[in-house]
């Protein structure tokens, strides 16, 4: 290495308190960025800089990586991603739930959950190759590690998707497959508990896994039951995933509905049996209320429903559905369906459960916020600075440390993102500096748009993206694909 460049860099964090996603303890010290890479870290007085950022009180973590989101239409829009780069997001991974952008191309109406991503319009990949051109043409603000959705697969190979998938469907999906990991896709989800798969049988769903074997992309999974029937759903999902030598990270785990209120003391052990034969992990978001399109099952099972848009009577979003029935002089089921297609917050776990998995060992943070929603969720704005200072600080769920680790190098190592997730010599520049004092969510559900408190600066491929507290409208994320 010439001298120059080790006694320069371009940028030089100075003072911090540094936390740099292994779980390791926190320590104190300097980082130097060149280019889009860490050039050191450590003791670095005598190294000069082109900028100096003093760090005093402040800690200095890897940007953090949101595991679960529908954002593959937001990262193509300017200002979209403003939710995420103020909580310190600087990865996110798209293609949730079973729903991607790609490959296919849309005539009509998205039918729901494909509606989640945008309209007709925005459908309009017909290779997963193209939808990663598109995000390295623009960039965006944050890092993007796209999946592709099995709902998705089904649209674009079959007419009829109330039925499993014929083997000429079959056939179709896995030679879709292929192209998409090759294309760079770093897994393959479904959407089970989702109309238009729900008829997919298991063995359809193996079928399509083949085509990750052996290449290091993940399967996740929106399981067919997160309520009564959940014991039965983790078992399909570990057998499908295990059946195919392809890791599993469940989305979301939850206990859904009273009735199910506890069982996370069932389901957490599952997940501790199924690591001793394959690798296994969980994603959750620290709320006890989830969201997603109104569905007929979640009417009966939440406390409570707030809705997020809808269709025909947009003018309700960010209402509650028994005051906008007794409004309309009628019974809370009937203004369910006359409020479709919408969206809606449905308030259905239990607050120990949420904290029980968030404490897991192998859980990850994704906040599966729903960027199009007209009054979204506050897990958009609110979910990682959530973790950070409500659960970790105040409550005292578990240490700042782990906390960092749940949301960086966790789920870098998970989702094989290489050189992600940590703050060490030649990792990329994806760092995230806050006041772990000042740090909390102050999005909530009546309220819902509002930034995190407490994040002061966000760097994403040594380009800072978040500069004391504000964007600076950089888009210097990437594509992140799939290595093997």
């Amino acid at each position: 290495m010439p001298e120059q460049s080790r006694t320069r860099c371009d940028i030089a964090f100075r003072n911090a308190t540094i936390i740099d996603g292994t779980g390791a303890a926190r320590f104190a010290g300097d980082v130097a960025v060149n280019g889009d890479r860490i050039a050191a870290v450590g003791d670095l007085g005598g190294m000069a800089a082109g900028r100096e950022i003093d760090c005093a009180g402040a800690v200095l973590a890897p940007g953090f990586i949101d595991v679960h989101t529908h954002d593959d239409h937001a990262l193509l829009m300017r200002d979209a991603m403003i939710p995420k780069i103020t909580q310190g997001v600087t990865t996110v991974v798209t293609g949730n739930c079973g729903i991607s952008l790609a490959p296919i191309t849309l005539k009509g109406p998205p039918i729901p959950p494909l509606d989640l991503l945008g309209g007709p319009e925005d459908y309009r990949f017909s290779s997963f190759d193209s939808y990663i051109a598109a995000l390295d043409a623009d960039g965006a603000p944050v890092n993007a590690a796209p999946m592709v959705g099995h709902t998705t697969l089904r649209a674009a190979a079959m007419a009829d998707l109330d039925r499993p998938a014929n083997d000429r469907e079959i056939a179709a999906m896995q030679a879709l497959v292929r192209e998409c990991v090759e294309a760079g896709a770093v897994g393959l989800s479904t959407g089970l508990f989702y109309g238009p798969a729900r008829e997919a049988p298991a063995q359809e769903v193996a079928a399509l896994l083949e085509g990750l074997t052996g290449t290091g992309a993940v399967y996740t999974t929106h399981m067919r039951d997160e309520g009564d029937h959940i014991v039965d759903s983790l078992n399909e999902s570990f057998d499908t995933a295990g059946g195919a030598g392809v890791p599993l990270v469940v989305s979301h785990h939850k206990c859904s509905g009273r009735n199910n209120f506890g069982r996370s003391r069932e389901t957490l052990p599952m997940f501790d049996e199924a690591r001793a034969r394959q690798p296994v992990s969980l994603d959750v978001y620290p709320y006890a209320a989830s969201s997603t399109v109104l569905l007929d099952d979640y009417m009966t099972k939440a406390n409570r429903i707030m809705i997020a848009w809808s269709g025909p009577h947009p003018e309700v979003s960010g209402r509650y559905l028994d005051e906008i029935a007794a409004e309309w002089g009628c019974e809370q089921g009937d203004a369910f369906q006359r409020l479709k297609p919408g969206g809606a917050i449905y308030f259905v776990m239990d607050e120990e459960d949420v904290r029980r998995i968030l404490s897991y060992k192998h859980s990850m943070i994704g906040s599966d916020g729903l960027p199009h929603d007209r009054h979204p969720h506050p897990r958009l704005w609110g979910a990682f600075a959530r973790v950070l200072g409500h659960y970790a600080r105040d409550v005292g769920l578990f240490s700042l440390e782990t906390a960092v680790h749940k949301m960086t190098g966790l789920s870098a190592e998970k989702f094989g993102l290489r050189d992600r997730g940590v703050i060490r010599a030649g990792a990329f520049a994806d760092l995230t500096l806050f006041d772990p004092a000042a740090i909390i969510d102050r999005a909530t559900f009546e309220a819902p748009a509002q930034p995190a408190a407490g994040i002061e600066m966000v760097m994403v491929n040594g380009v800072p993206v978040l500069e004391e507290g504000k964007p600076t409208g950089a888009r210097p994320g990437r594509a992140l694909r799939r290595v093997a």
